[in-house]
């Protein structure tokens, strides 16, 4: 099987279900975020040597490949087979990981500055890309509507990076770098 199909060079790309739409279309470029999201998580995975951190890393870019999946079918898709569909149950899955992350964390006592530790620097570039993702999201879900529980994920994968970046300071003994404001 070759890599390249032509199917793409007249700049349009194949939704599932085999609609074609151009690949500068909205819900292109929320999908290709996510993708980029899971390039950032596999990213910070290379960096990370903690077991607690990396299965998570691991769960959420297998769930970041269903998110994708789910933005690159249409609503109204009529199929034999059952597309995947983010659930409650994923957004439940992220706030478990979220809670056992946090939990042996300090409280907080002013905002952090992205940073740290390398793992604790690579998570922030990944928790910025999912708020990205969140945002192209929303304008998705004004164009074409979309299940209520994708834009939750992604922002709850926000949350959990931001979790998991103090984590990996805590880890590494290197202390989360306060804002100190103007």
């Amino acid at each position: 099987m070759k890599i390249y199909t032509r199917t793409g060079d007249d700049g349009t790309t194949g939704l599932y279900g085999g609609e074609r739409v151009a690949k500068d279309d909205l819900r292109v470029e929320t999908y290709g975020t996510v993708d980029e999201l899971n390039a950032a998580l596999g990213w910070a995975a290379c960096e990370c040597d903690s077991a607690e951190l990396s299965g998570i890393l691991r769960r959420v870019q297998e769930m970041m490949f269903e998110l994708g999946a789910d933005l690159c079918t249409p609503r109204d898709i009529t199929s034999d087979r059952q597309p995947v569909r983010i659930t409650d149950g994923h957004v439940s899955e992220l706030e478990a990981f979220i809670d056992r992350t946090w939990a042996p964390l300090e409280p907080m006592k002013s905002f952090v500055l992205p940073g740290g530790s390398e793992l604790a620097a690579r998570l922030h570039i990944a928790r910025t890309i999912a708020r990205r993702a969140e945002r192209l999201a929303v304008a998705l879900d004004r164009l074409a509507g979309l299940e209520n529980a994708v834009i939750r994920v992604l922002n709850r994968v926000s949350d959990l990076l931001f979790a998991m970046a103090r984590r990996a300071n805590q880890l590494s003994g290197v202390a989360d770098i306060p804002w100190k404001g103007m």
